[in-house]
């Protein structure tokens, strides 16, 4: 299965656009928003073929971001944990969900990431194969222990250390550890 992973979108069409191109590209089976929309309109380009969940953003200021998700997708707040069948890429999530037992899933814990503390906590703890955030705007994968750590990456914004581009990433079920996520760079 094919997760597609984005934060910090921060209102721009262009990067949406981009993003979403390229996971239908790529055929991914769901989606993961790390939050920061920030208007509800930037939200409504992830209506697309595949499942779409989102936690808030520290700039998210409007709480119509919520329902607009919830319309086509789960909105899972502050922080969710999400379970992907850890089945080949090649099949639907459909499918794969029903060829797989509970025992063989990809458990996914989700937050924005402002809080470093947090983080930490979520992949230090052990109960997750990944902890996905943004908000530093600066992509990275971590494997610690048995867990990774992905930030997907964001818009590049003036403060050191954030991307110099737009990233998102892929996670591909089927594959375990940091090697299991793919970045994909967006317009200098």
């Amino acid at each position: 299965m094919l997760v597609g992973l984005v934060s910090d979108t921060h209102d721009d069409l262009d990067a949406i656009g981009a993003a979403v191109a390229l996971f239908e590209s790529r055929g991914v089976d769901a989606v993961v928003h790390c939050g920061d929309f920030v208007a509800p309109f930037s939200v409504t380009p992830f209506d697309a073929d595949f499942d779409f969940y989102a936690v808030r953003g520290n700039n998210d200021g409007e709480w119509a971001v919520e329902s607009t998700v919830d319309a086509f997708g789960e909105y899972l707040g502050e922080a969710g944990t999400l379970s992907f069948p850890a089945g080949a890429p090649d099949r639907s999530a459909a499918e794969a969900a029903a060829s797989v037992d509970t025992t063989e899933s990809v458990d996914v814990a989700v937050t924005h990431g402002t809080s470093e503390v947090v983080v930490d906590a979520l992949v230090d703890c052990g109960d997750y194969d990944v902890v996905v955030h943004g908000h530093t705007h600066a992509r990275a994968v971590e494997a610690r222990g048995e867990t990774v750590r992905v930030n997907p990456g964001g818009l590049p914004i003036p403060v050191e250390g954030a991307d110099d581009a737009f990233h998102v990433a892929v996670l591909d079920t089927s594959v375990v550890g940091a090697e299991a996520v793919t970045s994909h760079r967006f317009r200098p």
